[in-house]
């Protein structure tokens, strides 16, 4: 999943031409920044829903364990997250046009890296480029629009940009079921070639558009981004590393790897403190309400992720489902969002983001929970048991994800809008690295503790089963929920908490929320 807050990681200069309106694109070439702006946001926002939903062909395929399975999906989250402001600076010094298409020529160019991969070891590297590129991608999509259009036309373009963008998440991880329902496993290379002609066509429709004016003043802190890389893949791997060895004694490289892990993140903190431009603004979580809602974020959205990838597994490859009956997941959240958002933002300006944020977190924490439920109870039915949860779910995270945004804005000075929209993001998108690391720990413990002396006649969780005997197939079903149900009722109670940091750290109307005092 994105960001509750996908604006631009750094404020936009908006600087006009001599003789302009504001922007530096023709208003005859405007709609074709839009339509490539609508083409780059559908790469980066269909790739994670669609590559869950892929995970167990790969699997299959390729002979991918478990651990490899989290790294295919964290590879891309460790440069993304790490990259992405980083990316957003960089459009402001060197051009949002230059750096929208560098970032989608390095996108597609892993994405086809991604779809020859003959080996495990060479898809996570692509998948590792492909979120550098998308780092470079995301933010400059948004703020690319904001940049070629005037104040009065703005709105409008960014309304339909959200809105397209709604119905790609919506739609992409459902026609990638049908595909890779209709074909044998192989097929999951066609979901990253497709990039190639989607991003092959914003390429050439910004080629028909002028440079936009680089400002040159933006110091891009490489060393930060190192630094956040090295902390966030060694926490990651340690966090992994029991999924790699849920059978077998506990490796020392796993708490080499966790202390190496936060003693780097240690000095990165330190590091960006004595910046005179930080890639994060540490000054910032000075203000309880922007902890908090940032806080709030890292618990909702480690959740999700945790859901979002264990879920389609455990359906595909332990509940043996169609993929294209899987891919119907993630209609519900993307629906909810794009319906329900424009009247919840109105409601959280009258009453505040606390009581949103809050109700809205408890009913994802209801959607888990049951959940979690049904798969104690051995009720395998998608329809009436695991979509009607996801519903709930949607409605949930639609009360949260306008609010969350007006929060996280709120909280904040004028001037620090951008820093702290990025943050925000990078935040939602470490939240998922972690959560896929650690929950499939978690599962691969639940696990092979279900299934005892029986571990090495079964495959491992997520893993297609093959001919297993009557006895061991039910043993494999029932060790594959128990591993499920272990995450989901672990991720009720981080929305729970959730929703008790929105409630304590978030004013109930937005009249308190604004900063106009020196921070504290």
């Amino acid at each position: 999943m994105h960001s509750p807050c996908e604006a631009s990681p750094d404020p936009i200069p908006l600087s006009s031409p001599p003789g302009g309106d504001g922007s530096f694109c023709p208003r005859a070439r405007r709609r074709l920044v839009l339509i490539a702006a609508i083409l780059a946001s559908a790469l980066g926002f269909i790739d994670g829903s669609v590559v869950s939903i892929a995970i167990p062909a790969i699997r299959s395929d390729i002979g991918a364990s478990l651990a490899d399975a989290q790294w295919i999906s964290n590879a891309y989250a460790l440069t993304l997250s790490a990259l992405i402001l980083v990316g957003g600076s960089a459009g402001d010094k060197f051009g949002l046009r230059r750096i929208f298409i560098t970032g989608i020529i390095l996108f597609i160019v892993a994405s086809l890296v991604c779809a020859i991969a003959p080996d495990v070891s060479y898809l996570i590297l692509a998948r590792a480029a492909q979120g550098a590129g998308a780092a470079f991608m995301v933010p400059a999509s948004l703020a690319i629009i904001a940049k070629a259009y005037p104040k009065d036309e703005r709105g409008r373009a960014i309304g339909i940009w959200a809105a397209s963008s709604a119905l790609t998440t919506a739609l992409g991880p459902v026609l990638g079921g049908f595909l890779l329902s209709a074909f044998d496993d192989s097929i999951w290379r066609a979901i990253f070639a497709i990039n190639l002609p989607l991003g092959g066509a914003a390429i050439l429709l910004l080629l028909k558009v002028p440079p936009d004016e680089a400002t040159g003043q933006r110091k891009l802190d490489l060393v930060g981004a190192v630094l956040a890389i090295v902390a966030f893949g060694s926490l990651a791997y340690a966090l992994t590393a029991p999924a790699a060895e849920a059978d077998q004694p506990a490796s020392g490289a796993t708490a080499i790897f966790m202390i190496g892990g936060l003693i780097v993140l240690f000095g990165f903190i330190i590091w960006e403190a004595f910046q005179k431009a930080p890639m994060i603004d540490l000054s910032l979580f000075r203000i309880k309400a922007f902890s908090g809602a940032n806080a709030a974020t890292f618990f909702l959205y480690f959740a999700l992720s945790g859901i979002l990838f264990y879920l389609p597994m455990l359906l595909i490859a332990g509940w043996g489902l169609a993929e294209a009956t899987v891919g119907v997941l993630f209609l519900p959240l993307s629906l909810a969002i794009a319906v329900l958002s424009g009247p919840v933002g109105h409601l959280s300006d009258r009453l505040g983001p606390r009581l949103p944020m809050t109700v809205g977190s408890m009913i994802v924490a209801a959607a888990f929970a049951g959940l979690a439920a049904v798969v104690d109870s051995g009720m395998h039915s998608f329809w009436f048991a695991v979509f009607p949860s996801m519903i709930v779910m949607g409605l949930g995270m639609a009360l949260v994800v306008s609010p969350l945004s007006t929060a996280v804005m709120t909280s904040v000075e004028d001037e620090d809008t951008g820093a702290a929209s990025g943050i925000n993001n990078a935040i939602s998108r470490v939240a998922g690295l972690i959560a896929v690391a650690a929950m499939g720990s978690l599962a691969a413990y639940r696990y092979t503790s279900m299934l005892g002396d029986k571990t090495a006649s079964i495959p491992g969780f997520g893993e297609p089963s093959g001919e297993l005997s009557p006895m061991l197939e039910a043993a494999r079903l029932a060790a594959s929920d128990a591993a499920f149900s272990a995450i989901a009722w672990v991720t009720a109670a981080l929305c729970v908490l959730s929703a008790g940091l929105s409630w304590i750290t978030q004013p109930a109307s937005d009249k308190g929320a604004k900063v106009t005092t020196a921070r504290e």
